[in-house]
This record gives C-alpha cells, sequence and structure tokens, in this order.
C-alpha cells in the first residue's frame, strides 16, 4: 500500500522532498503555510552548483527550472576601501555549462511548486502546521485554520521557526541570532553603467557598519543585499518601510561602492530579517516524523549554502526512502548521511558571519592579511570543494 506523507512547508526543503519522495514510490501533499498569491519571504537566493547537482539526480533540469535567473559563477571580495581583496569561484561551470545561478526567490518557489503539480504532487495553501500527534502507526497534525489531517509520515520542512521541530522535541533548541539584519532589493529598471557591475560576478564588499552584496542582472537592473550589524534582533513592526530605508542609507553612507545609489534607485526595499542559525538538534527524527532543510539545520545566510543543503537533504531523503520499505530504518540512514556534512556547513556559515562585523582594528587586519590567505589557500584547489563538488550519494 502507498504510503500516504504529508510535507509541511511548501518552500524548496518541502517541494523537492516532495517530488522525491513521489519518485520513491509514495503519495505526499505539500501543506503550505501562505496563500498561493502571498508574496514570498526574502529577495533573491544564490543556488549553487552542489544543489543545481542534487536537482539533476532527482530528474529535474535546472537550467529549464532556474531559467527566471542568472547565472554568478564567480565573487569579488571587497574591503572597507573598496579594494578588491580576492576574486573567487562560486562553483562550476558543469561540464554542461550550468553554473551556480541567482534567482528570485518568489520565481524559484513557483517553478518547484509547478513542476511537483505536474508530476501530479498536490500544493494545499493556507495550511499553517500548529501541531503534530502521533495516531497509531501514524501522525495526526493540526493546523492553524482549525482542520486536520493524518498520514504515515511527516516531513517537517516548515523552515527556521518550525512547529514539527517542537512537536518531535519540545526541548530543541531555538535558532541563534548571528549579529546581523538582512534587507535586499531590485533596482526599479537599468541604471547608469558605471554602477552596474560586470555580468556573472557577485560584488560583496566589507563595509565599515554593513556588509552589501550586488549583482547585475541581464535586463540592466541590479540585485543586492544588505547586512547591518546589530546586537539584538529586529522586533516585528518596529520599523516602518521609510525608517527601515533611511536605517540603511545611514548604515552605508560614505561607503567607496554604490551601495546608496543602487537602494535610492530601488522602489522598494525589503526586510529587515534577523539572520539566523540552528544549533546542533539532538533529535532530526522519530519513526513517523522527520526534519529536513532550515527546520533540522538552518544555516547562516553567510554560508551561500541554504537553498542547496536544503535541496541535498530532500534528495537524500527520497534515496533513503526508494532504497528500504523500513521507514524507520530509511529515516535512521538519512540522518546519518546528512548529519555530519551540515553541521560542518552550518559551522562554516558562522565563521562566515563573523567577518561581517570585524570592528574597525580587525578590519585592518583582514584587509591586509586576506589577499595572501586567499593566494596560499588557492594555491592547491578550492578549499571550497568538499562543500561544492559533493554529490548526493
Amino acid at each position: 500500500m502507498t504510503k500516504r506523507v504529508l510535507v509541511a512547508g511548501g518552500g524548496i526543503a518541502g517541494t523537492v522532498a516532495a517530488i522525491a519522495l513521489h519518485e520513491a514510490g509514495y503519495d505526499p501533499v505539500v501543506h503550505e503555510a501562505h496563500d498561493r498569491d502571498s508574496d514570498e519571504r526574502g529577495a533573491f537566493v544564490t543556488l549553487a552548483v552542489n544543489g543545481l547537482n542534487a536537482l539533476r539526480d532527482l530528474g529535474l533540469d535546472p537550467v529549464a527550472l532556474l531559467a527566471a535567473g542568472f547565472p554568478t559563477p564567480r565573487m569579488v571580495l571587497r574591503g572597507a576601501s573598496g579594494q578588491a581583496l580576492a576574486e573567487l569561484p562560486l562553483g562550476g561551470p558543469l561540464p554542461d555549462g550550468t553554473a551556480t545561478t541567482t534567482i528570485r526567490r518568489a520565481d524559484l518557489y513557483t517553478a518547484l511548486r509547478t513542476e511537483a503539480e505536474r508530476r501530479g504532487v498536490p500544493v494545499v495553501y493556507g495550511k499553517r502546521l500548529v501541531d503534530a500527534v502521533p495516531d497509531g502507526p501514524g501522525v495526526s497534525v493540526r493546523f492553524a485554520d482549525g482542520t486536520s489531517a493524518g498520514a504515515d509520515l511527516l516531513v517537517g520542512a516548515d523552515g527556521l521557526h518550525s512547529r514539527t521541530r517542537r512537536a518531535l522535541d519540545p526541548a530543541a533548541p531555538g535558532p541563534r541570532y548571528l549579529g546581523l539584519l538582512n534587507a535586499g532589493g531590485f533596482t526599479s529598471g537599468p541604471v547608469d553603467p558605471a554602477l552596474r557591475p560586470a555580468p556573472g560576478v557577485m560584488q560583496m564588499a566589507f563595509g565599515r557598519r554593513a556588509f552589501f552584496g550586488w549583482a547585475a542582472a541581464p535586463d540592466g537592473s541590479v540585485w543586492w543585499f544588505a547586512n547591518p550589524a546589530r546586537r539584538t534582533p529586529v522586533e516585528p513592526g518596529e520599523l516602518t518601510p521609510a525608517q527601515w530605508r533611511a536605517y540603511l542609507l545611514d548604515a552605508l553612507a560614505d561607503e567607496p561602492i554604490p551601495a546608496t545609489e543602487l537602494i535610492e534607485a530601488s522602489a522598494d526595499v525589503l526586510g529587515p530579517w534577523n539572520t539566523w542559525d540552528v544549533p546542533r538538534l539532538p533529535v532530526w527524527r522519530n519513526d513517523r516524523i522527520v526534519l529536513v532543510g532550515d527546520a533540522a539545520h538552518a544555516v547562516s545566510p553567510s554560508s551561500g549554502q541554504g537553498a542547496a543543503m536544503a535541496i541535498e537533504d530532500a534528495v537524500t531523503l527520497g534515496r533513503c526512502l526508494a532504497r528500504s520499505a523500513d521507514v524507520p530504518a530509511a529515516l535512521a540512514a538519512y540522518e546519518r548521511v546528512r548529519r555530519p556534512r551540515v553541521e560542518k556547513v552550518v559551522a562554516y556559515g558562522r565563521r562566515s558571519s563573523s567577518t561581517k562585523t570585524a570592528g574597525p582594528v580587525g578590519a585592518r587586519v583582514r584587509d591586509a592579511m586576506m589577499p595572501l590567505v586567499m593566494r596560499l589557500l588557492y594555491r592547491k584547489g578550492n578549499p571550497q570543494a568538499w562543500i561544492l563538488e559533493h554529490r548526493v550519494a
């Protein structure tokens, strides 16, 4: 008998997990908290080649799926004076030309959900999970709208503040604030060529009070993000859109990069969002519930690996369940494969975040040492190869 799977969360992890489980012979249904037409949180995401390879392993075509995005295979790091400290590969191109790709988050979600539905995986909207309890050999899930549903297996892909995580382990540690806020935006149209970087290169700069990144889209506009330092998380509703724009402009004033010009050329400034990661979770699964993506191991955005890790999780989960009819054993195998890798990436992302808030003395040391350190690190190959060249087993 086909096993019913309830996937909580219709983001990257949940939708790809549903496709993987469908391919493994299961009967998944995605339950997404937001309405179909709701704006998605976040501006854009850069999906690294290890994530693209995992999509390909699932029989998906990354080029077609990410057609609304553009390749960003290289990154330039700039110091506090605007000088280039290093130019580094972000992964790829693969033999077929596929490279790390930047895409609006909403476009990626839409493409994934469209593909899921094309394959016969239903996506139900407006279903925010609030609790999950054992129900015989399966699990019963309750939603915020008062409805409930049952399944043989619950896949918790409900993100950083996962309710599935709490249902699985009420003592689970919560997210850790990383001392940075997050913003993003898109210029309203093409900008002056003097403000537009070379195509295919993600520019990133260590400002005095904020980290800033920007890249040129094919239509001549510029996509950007900013990470201003702040000791405490921002509270919901604390800043109006006008106050948030002013906050960013002040944090990036007088920097030797085109940050303020790009913000002023953008109709909307998205955010603010707090940046978090999740410390090591002692419990990822039981016999009927399993966590994937940010619900299991949120990584700092500084790692550039949040989306790729979610996809790797989803494909690995599908493969483990395809290989074994014993669901508890398959879930244990999934955790055994994934936990060491993602915990290493979480630690890497946390270290990367700390360099964005180095302080004046630390910034001078960083800017003086980074060119030499990068040359030494890359002399024998790419030190990030363990991340970017990973292939799902």
